[in-house]
């Protein structure tokens, strides 16, 4: 039960990472940044999110301990 909690929230992250990659994509493009610009905000989204996702779950490690 314990490992498909995990790997549950863990693709659950992944998935909400690349949503908000892909939507930071579109919206550099309609705002009329190059292709290679609107990687790069959405790798710099992706990342964030999963650094976010990090952050917290270190915090509430901390908590629940």
């Amino acid at each position: 039960m314990n490992l498909a909690l995990v790997l549950l929230t863990t693709a659950l992250i992944l998935v909400i990472a690349l949503l908000a990659a892909a939507g930071a994509a579109k919206l550099a493009r309609l705002d009329g940044a190059t292709y290679p610009t609107a990687l790069t905000h959405a790798a710099l989204t992706f990342t964030t999110v999963l650094t976010l996702a990090a952050a917290i779950t270190a915090a509430f490690t901390g908590l629940l301990k």
